[in-house]
């Protein structure tokens, strides 16, 4: 009985150990992927709104900031900066989807 006590809690702590060294490997690499860098257009474009529509001079575009943009300078920004979720939206949307009803197929 007090072999496998033993052995139960030597694997225990050999398990905790190897958890432990592979949590050391994620803070290494970083738990968040990289941000990708901005393109020389994309950082011309940043600057450019930025110094005309920062308001509060904290360097970044909040909300209220970015709804007294013109038109001309919101498509600009959209432009530079094409959103990921209004793409991968984009994409589902043209995709049939597989429990929509076909027209085609009769009833």
């Amino acid at each position: 009985m007090k072999k496998l006590l033993v052995a139960m809690c030597s694997l225990a702590l050999l398990a905790l150990s190897a958890h432990a060294a592979d949590g050391d490997v994620k803070k290494e690499g970083g738990d968040k992927p990289k941000k990708p860098e901005l393109t020389a257009e994309q950082k011309a474009v940043k600057k450019e709104l930025t110094d005309k529509y920062d308001a509060n001079k904290d360097g970044k575009l909040d909300k209220d900031e970015r709804a007294k943009m013109s038109d001309e300078d919101k498509a600009k920004w959209k432009a530079a900066f094409p959103s990921k979720k209004k793409a991968e939206g984009e994409a589902k949307s043209e995709a049939p989807k597989a429990d929509a009803p076909k027209a085609d197929a009769p009833k």
